[in-house]
């Protein structure tokens, strides 16, 4: 009985086998959702589709995203890699990508998949185009509408839990309208809010509401799985079910913390071992090869992302790693590795406070609380040590132990081989993949110019691995305060502008400490051929008392050709609050003028609502 049972089972291996040499591959996506699931161990989750799916296939506790917020980390997944190292790691920006990187769905398409989107992009980059990425993309995109036989590569994103349908009434209700009484939440009984928010019914309200749209889009996964099933298709298609980050909510989205970047990951092949539980490291920029390898499609030397799934696969990650970058109007370099139990995270602009002002998440229920608590003082613990008005310089938190993240441990003794270690390891990763973000944006529009794309600015064949360690090197050093003056007064002779840049920046982070000789260097910089370290220097200038001599190039600035010399300058006057009183005429133009982007008016509306007690409002 037992040969016949082996026979059996070899067969049906067999036929999978078989079946899934060019096997059909759904990705079910959702948005702005950590692993809230039933799954997961969540007490309060109601989510019996994407339950079963786990209960099927293999569900993976250590996924983590690139970034906190959608587009970097959607490019980042479309073309398996860090979006730190292509350009596209600002919210909102458009890269030029190199010849060599192939989407991974027009790799797909061109070798027989037909491969559909239904239907966000996002990806910050506008060559190659939607259609020659996809046979369909847009809400009508399906699979049903290939070829007879054709294998599909198909994707279907759930917008419903995006934050926006936290933070607007409107959207939730409609998200929401079809659940059931049963699947609704009482938010006084829920057990799992986050000690760094205030406990109060505003707040509760919004994490119910998460608690209900993640209940929703269930449903509608539910559905797509249905499809599947209805024609027949359940054993020949491989399913993923994925977020593209974590919660839509402050201290989660945009950050790097595990609340920002820790996602759901469950993946479905017919006819292996159901209920597994995976606990090796994957990062997002990794969805794309092993879809490449599992389809038989040879992944590109160059990727940075790796399978795995499929056959002849590397060596697992050691690490994960995740960039912050401009988040809208607001720059914030931020950097994180984590290796399965510690995060250590760099703040590469520790001078600026954690919730800096920024129009969509200021709108929300729980910043607006968190907001009144800061005015009344009434921030529990764990609140405070966000609302601070700068930031600790290195982070690094032992998830095991403290899940949330608010016992920073770098500062203790018993970690610094671990502080060290984490240390090494983010350096060398920015040096391996050239980590654009460390170039002011001003500067990368012109240097893409002369390099052919923004990865080239420091992968291309005149890029030398030792010049991209000492910008490394210098940037980490801009946070290190007055044992860094030396090597900061050195780096602004540099030739390289970027290096100069951080030069200038470390230079004004020391402010008046750092003497007369590097007052000077800052004041003759302000002559630079580079708008990015002129403003920097300007900066630098103001922290050194000399406010009308800063003020006199910030003005100019203002009107720069470079539209993000222009918000840079924007920043560093918001920054510099009462000081910039003389600039409200000139911030008051900016408001008239047609500026080439959104982000300007925005910050420059800000620091006019400051200065002059205003309440007024802009898109």
């Amino acid at each position: 009985m037992k040969k016949v049972s082996a026979v059996f089972f070899l067969i049906l291996l067999c036929v999978f086998q078989n079946l899934l040499a060019r096997p059909n591959i759904l990705w079910i996506s959702a948005e702005d959702i950590g692993p809230q699931f039933g799954c997961y161990g969540d007490p309060h989750a109601i989510t019996p589709n994407i339950d079963r799916l786990a209960s099927q296939g293999t569900r993976y506790t250590n996924a983590y995203t690139t970034a906190g917020v959608c587009a970097p980390c959607r490019s980042g997944i479309i073309t398996g890699m860090y979006q730190n190292s292509i350009g596209t790691h600002h919210m909102r920006c458009n890269s030029l990508l190199p010849s060599w990187l192939k989407p991974f769905p027009k790799a797909l398409k061109e070798s027989g998949y037909y491969c559909i989107n239904n239907s966000k992009t996002d990806y910050q980059f506008s060559k190659p185009s939607t259609n020659e990425i996809w046979d369909q993309s847009g809400s009508r995109a399906h699979w049903k509408n290939r070829k007879k036989d054709q294998p599909f590569f198909a994707v279907f994103n759930y917008t419903g839990c995006h934050e926006s349908g936290i933070a607007s009434e409107s959207k939730y209700k409609s998200v929401t309208a079809n659940l059931t009484a049963k699947e609704r939440q009482d938010p006084n009984k829920i057990s799992t809010l986050p000690p760094y928010y205030p406990d109060t019914p505003a707040v509760r309200e919004d994490w119910k509401r998460n608690y209900e749209l993640i209940t929703a889009m269930d449903s509608w996964a539910g559905s797509l799985i249905k499809e599947i099933k209805d024609q027949g298709l359940y054993e020949e298609t491989i399913i993923f079910f994925w977020s593209d980050h974590g919660v839509g909510l402050p201290r989660a989205k945009r950050w790097l913390y595990h609340s920002g970047t820790h996602v759901p990951l469950i993946v479905r092949i017919p006819g292996q071992l159901a209920g597994k539980v995976d606990h090796q490291l994957v990062s997002s920029i990794d969805f794309g090869p092993t879809v490449l390898n599992l389809a038989g499609i040879k992944v590109h030397d160059n990727l940075q992302g790796r399978a795995f799934l499929g056959k002849n696969l590397s060596a697992p990650r050691k690490y994960v790693f995740g960039a912050r970058d401009r988040m809208d109007e607001r720059y914030d370099i931020i950097r994180a590795v984590f290796d399965g139990r510690f995060r250590y995270i760099r703040n590469f602009e520790p001078l600026k406070p954690y919730y800096q002002y920024m129009n969509t998440p200021e709108k929300g229920a729980t910043m607006r609380e968190i907001r009144r608590a800061e005015n009344e003082s009434s921030l529990t613990v764990a609140g405070k040590l966000f609302s601070s008005s700068e930031k600790p310089v290195e982070e690094l938190y032992d998830i095991k132990v403290d899940p949330h993240e608010i016992n920073n441990l770098a500062s203790d003794s018993k970690y610094l081989s671990k502080i060290k270690l984490m240390r090494n390891v983010m350096s060398n990763w920015q040096s391996t993949i050239g980590d654009i973000g460390l170039i002011p944006e001003a500067e990368i529009e012109i240097q893409e110019k002369q390099s052919g794309s923004r990865f080239e600015i420091m992968n291309g064949k005149e890029s030398d691995s030792n010049h991209i360690q000492q910008l490394v090197s210098v940037a980490t050093k801009a946070s290190e305060g007055i044992s860094a003056l030396d090597d900061l007064m050195r780096a602004s002779t540099s030739n390289d502008p970027v290096i100069r840049y951080w030069a200038m920046t470390g230079i004004g982070n020391i402010g008046k400490n750092a003497g007369e000789v590097a007052k000077k260097i800052s004041i003759d910089a302000m002559k630079d051929d580079s708008p990015s370290v002129r403003i920097a220097a300007a900066r630098a200038v103001a922290k050194f008392g000399e406010i009308d001599s800063a003020l006199g190039l910030l003005k100019n600035e203002l009107k720069s050709p470079h539209q993000w010399g222009r918000l840079a300058t924007a920043i560093v006057i918001d920054e510099m609050g009462e000081d910039a009183r003389p600039l409200v005429d000139d911030l008051k133009k900016v408001l008239k003028i047609r500026q080439p982007n959104k982000y300007i008016i925005r910050v420059a509306n800000r620091a006019l609502n400051d200065l002059l007690g205003t309440e007024n409002q802009v898109r």
